[in-house]
């Protein structure tokens, strides 16, 4: 019973506005009891009618999102993950970031920064995604993954009901919670072949995109035809047209809405379009002293969250810059103080980045002059001849 408290007090966040969340709140016990009972009594059914089904355009293409309803089935779910959670973190390699607790884009972008240091081991990239791969996902093949680690005949009968609730013997429902753990899942025994037998040095996967790193391009291309015939024959999924191999200090490593360089990190450029495009929109709208609309103002905000985590001082300075006055009075006068507050922490948050970077840059490149002149003091005293001048 504990554990379906929690799974509830869990799975409500942010949704105390729903009418389901509402009702369970209103006499906990014995909803979560009728919960407990169906459970015991292995009456709890779910089936794909059970799903809302929606489907949104995400830039050239359409994704089939499907909802299940708050009681009983998220709650059930968010029940069964308290349980798996350990057990699915044993298998997870450390270069799996998302959907896992404690890691998602932060974890991302402290391996990249890690990995672009070795300037050896990162000369070429290969950038690699899976052809639709929450709809390609074997129904069997995942059962038979589970069955390794999990031995609980009421749990694993559970989950092949949750797992066939998606028709078509394959394939698992996208916004679904139990969904994004399984899809990890069914990877986690390729994380380890890449690690283990191919000697992957460098790897993130951000669930179907993986990055791999390393410095010959050759073995990388040797790496690519092992990736493509395991994920065939024993996953029974499809590696996209779109990958590519390519030298990443030609133009950095694009991933998770980064552009990663050695030494610096910057906003991908189609990020930086829209952030140009919005920002100059709401420039002449403020200059015009017209009214702004809630939706602008929560992008410039967005925006601005994104740009603490970059090198990005002369895009703020020029977009961001100009349009921040308006923007705190609006959340002052209109919204209210907190979310004003918040907004003014995390420019000052931006600003003291950036002062930190210059400074680091600036400390690095007295450094590096320290460097050449002591090694050029120690070539005159070698060759006993004046140091030849810069031209």
């Amino acid at each position: 019973m504990e554990n379906l408290r929690l799974a509830h007090k869990n799975a409500r966040k942010d949704k105390r506005l729903y009418k389901e969340v509402q009702m369970v709140n209103s006499n906990p016990d014995y909803y979560l009891k009728k919960i407990q009972d169906k459970l015991k009594a292995k009456k709890y059914h779910i089936s794909p009618k059970d799903y809302s089904v929606q489907v949104i355009r995400d830039k050239t293409k359409s994704r089939e999102l499907r909802k299940l309803k708050y009681y009983p089935h998220r709650i059930i779910q968010r029940a069964v993950m308290l349980q798996l959670e350990n057990t699915f973190m044993s298998v997870f390699c450390d270069f799996v970031c998302a959907s896992v607790k404690g890691k998602g884009g932060n974890q991302v972008m402290k391996l990249m920064d890690r990995y672009m240091r070795d300037e050896e081991w990162s000369k070429y990239c290969l950038k690699i995604d899976i052809q639709k791969f929450y709809p390609s996902i074997n129904h069997r093949i995942l059962k038979t993954l589970l069955r390794k680690k999990i031995k609980d005949p009421d749990l694993l009968n559970l989950l092949d009901m949750i797992i066939d609730s998606f028709p078509w013997r394959k394939g698992l429902p996208i916004w679904s919670y139990l969904s994004q753990f399984l899809a990890n899942y069914y990877l986690a025994y390729f994380d380890h072949r890449l690690k283990e037998e191919l000697k992957c040095k460098y790897v993130i996967r951000y669930m179907d995109d993986i990055v791999i790193l390393d410095g010959s391009k050759k073995h990388l291309r040797y790496i690519l035809k092992r990736i493509k015939a395991y994920l065939g024959w024993r996953l029974c999924l499809k590696v996209k047209d779109n990958r590519q191999i390519f030298p990443t200090w030609v133009r950095g490593v694009d991933f998770v809405g980064y552009r990663y360089f050695y030494g610096y990190r910057l906003l991908r450029k189609r990020t930086a379009q829209k952030l140009k495009r919005r920002a100059k929109s709401l420039k002449v709208k403020q200059n015009r002293h017209q009214l702004r609309k809630y939706r602008e103002r929560c992008s410039i905000n967005s925006y601005a969250g994104r740009l603490i985590h970059c090198d990005s001082w002369r895009l703020y300075e020029k977009y961001i810059d100009p349009i921040l006055p308006s923007i705190i009075n609006y959340y002052m006068l209109v919204i209210n103080s907190h979310k004003a507050k918040k907004f003014e922490r995390k420019i000052r948050r931006l600003k003291w980045r950036k002062t930190w970077d210059h400074l680091s840059h600036k400390r690095n490149a007295e450094w590096e002059k320290k460097e050449s002149t002591t090694t050029t003091t120690d070539v005159h005293v070698v060759n006993s001849e004046p140091p030849t001048p810069w031209m």
